[in-house]
């Protein structure tokens, strides 16, 4: 049988998502935890590869099993062999035709930065930080000039795999509060580094370097030498996948549990 599940995870002691032969990957540690309660090898495929650093509050993940288990055993079970830093959150039988990657139509990332003259100490690693005042209002107009489909080649990893840089971008919106800034970003699909380029950008926009026009111009330049460097992974979060609802899988993070940005 097919089985989804919902992962949340956090990023700071792992080496992203896609298995490595030192095995300190979110892939290693749950595929080792689903063996035991399957009494089997089990590979998984995800919706997203997250890098090392960076967060999830909903990853979607899928695997094929001989072992018959009730739901609650790929839960609750699973979540007594994993680590601390991964939990499952809810388990599902799909059917064969379910795929976290192929399957999904969007996905969705949350970033949260810190802007505050004093580094942080309580949230290090799960927030993104930077110094000096940041102009939200001109990162929000600048913004709008990433909405919509566009090649992003200006914001991609050079060591990104994607067949095309073309992208479906359909929400980037900038909200602030104490200090926090938050950025939600949903698109069909997203490129290496994608996000954090984007953020980077923006920053940029906020303290002044690059206007409007300029994140206009960099964006049809489609040259990611034009571009400022990729921020920081720590405050970079998977927040959401978006399936058909046939598939019956849970699509979105529960607001309680990004409740702590707030």
């Amino acid at each position: 049988m097919r089985i989804a599940l919902g992962l949340e995870y956090d990023g700071r002691a792992l080496a992203g998502w896609q298995t490595q032969p030192h095995g300190n990957t979110v892939q290693d540690v749950l595929e080792k935890a689903l063996a035991a309660i399957a009494g089997e090898p089990v590979g998984t495929i995800a919706a997203g590869r997250t890098d090392a650093g960076v967060h999830a509050a909903m990853q979607v993940v899928h695997f094929d099993t001989e072992a018959s288990r009730p739901l609650t055993a790929w839960v609750r079970g699973v979540n007594a062999h994993l680590p601390s830093e991964v939990s499952v959150l809810w388990a599902r039988e799909v059917s064969d035709e379910f795929h976290a990657r192929f399957s999904a139509f969007s996905r969705s990332y949350s970033y949260f930065l810190l802007n505050h003259p004093v580094r942080p100490a309580l949230t290090a690693g799960k927030v993104g930080w930077y110094h000096s005042p940041l102009d939200v209002v001109a990162m929000r107009e600048a913004a709008t000039a990433l909405i919509g489909r566009h090649d992003f080649s200006s914001f991609r990893a050079a060591e990104c795999q994607a067949k095309s840089p073309v992208k479906q971008l359909d929400t980037l919106s900038i909200s602030e509060a104490d200090g926090l800034i938050r950025f939600d970003l949903r698109a069909d699909a997203f490129l290496h580094h994608m996000v954090r380029n984007i953020v980077g950008a923006l920053v940029y926009v906020g303290k002044g370097s690059l206007d409007a026009q300029g994140m206009a111009a960099l964006r049809d330049a489609r040259d990611r030498t034009q571009a400022p460097p990729t921020f920081m992974p720590d405050g970079l979060y998977l927040t959401g996948v978006g399936y058909p609802d046939a598939f019956a899988v849970p699509s979105r993070t529960e607001s309680a549990r990004l409740a702590l940005w707030r």
